[in-house]
């Protein structure tokens, strides 16, 4: 690993990452508040979701595109620029800078902020992946997924809780002002990288025929398909996060301080998972861990749910964590070392898809599966779909089953 934290390229693609995972999570923590201290409407709060994934799914397969055809530090930049613009907007509502225009006003330019959001989002893991291919190299993409893991697990942690206290301590102007802050450094950590951008395309090709070749190598590609198909329904299926309130209130019997150590448990053992796998990174009988890890995360998501101890119920979440690390590992090395390098933004777009619409749908699911199956049989069902997800891509993908990562490097 220590090779891999003196190459200054790496580094900087990880601080870029950081910096702008730790504005995106404060602006999400922070306006969902904000949002509901106008409103007091739940509904509002799903909106917030909607208004933001919608704009990311219209601009990810453009945004794809354009990663492969143009400077990708530039994008990046774009981006973080893009962040700053929400971020700084958002601030100006809590701090009431702009013109008077009544309550509805704020709460319509709040919405508008998160589309901007969405859009911003459609470019940033594009641009991540392209540039990780760009600053290792191939035989070091195993360990650098590891490393890259444990950033953004490390983001996803410390983030929301980031928010929470600014929010509590400072009010919604300084969290904003705060995640301003955080994208401006974003931006100058991506505009100092120190990366080789690939030589232009002597052509481009027509933006729908180029993004038609980016869906036809996903589809044809059996490896490629199976893993993002297999993250994206134990994701869907899997999912016990969103119902993490109504556990803790009916069958654990623990209060709201218990959200925190729940929510956080799945992430911690990612962030163990990617340490080790940084060190350690797989090899041999990929395929085989990667569906082992899946399986793994439907049972522990069983065990959750039939869990009637706090304890035991965060240690099963923190082991998900865990299993889901592994996926996540191993699904970003095989997507890096089997995507030719003039495809990876159209090709991450579209793996950014598959992530993004499971985590939306998967909430979805989890609370209609609840309502009519009730909680702890709905989560035990998800489990047992996930082992079912496991089971078909095993049988369907026979390339990914037998894969072994010494082959693609």
């Amino acid at each position: 690993m220590r090779p891999l934290l003196r190459n200054p390229g790496f580094v900087g693609l990880l601080v870029y990452r950081l910096l702008g995972m730790l504005s995106y999570q404060i602006v999400a923590v922070t306006v969902g508040w904000h949002v509901y201290e106008l409103t007091r409407d739940p509904f509002a709060l799903g909106l917030i979701g909607l208004a933001e994934v919608v704009p990311y799914f219209c601009f990810a397969l453009f945004a794809g595109y354009a990663v492969d055809h143009l400077p990708r530090r530039k994008l990046g930049l774009f981006a973080c620029l893009g962040l700053v613009a929400t971020t700084a907007l958002l601030a100006s509502v809590a701090w009431g800078t702009l013109p008077a225009g009544g309550f509805g006003f704020a709460t319509a330019t709040i919405y508008a902020a998160i589309a901007l959001n969405g859009v911003v989002r459609a470019f940033l893991g594009p641009v991540y992946m392209s540039l990780f291919a760009r600053v290792l190299k191939r035989k070091h993409y195993a360990r650098g997924a590891g490393v890259s893991s444990v950033v953004m697990q490390t983001g996803l942690v410390l983030g929301p809780a980031l928010g929470g206290v600014l929010v509590a301590w400072g009010g919604k102007t300084s969290a904003y002002l705060v995640a301003t802050g955080f994208a401006v450094a974003a931006a100058i950590a991506i505009s100092t990288l120190r990366v080789t951008e690939p030589p232009a395309p002597s052509e481009r090709a027509p933006v729908f025929k180029s993004i038609g070749e980016g869906l036809r190598f996903v589809f044809n590609h059996q490896v490629v398909l199976g893993a993002q198909a297999l993250d994206m329904f134990s994701v869907l299926f899997g999912g016990a996060v969103a119902l993490l309130p109504a556990f803790i209130h009916d069958v654990l019997h623990y209060g709201p301080e218990a959200l925190g150590v729940l929510r956080a448990a799945p992430a911690a053992g990612a962030v163990l998972v990617g340490l080790w796998l940084a060190r350690h990174p797989p090899q041999k009988h990929a395929g085989r861990l990667l569906l082992y890890a899946v399986a793994g995360f439907g049972l522990c998501i069983i065990g959750f749910a039939l869990s009637r101890e706090f304890w035991l119920s965060a240690l099963m979440l923190m082991l998900s964590g865990m299993c889901d690390g592994v996926s996540v590992v191993l699904r970003s090395t095989i997507l890096q070392l089997s995507t030719p390098d003039e495809m990876r933004g159209r090709v991450s777009s579209i793996n950014g898809i598959f992530i993004g619409s499971s985590n939306e749908l998967g909430a979805f699911e989890s609370g209609l599966a609840a309502r009519l199956l009730g909680l702890v049989p709905s989560v035990i069902f998800g489990g047992c779909m996930t082992l079912v997800v496991v089971a078909a891509t095993a049988q369907l993908a026979p390339k990914l089953r037998r894969l072994d990562l010494r082959e693609l490097q």
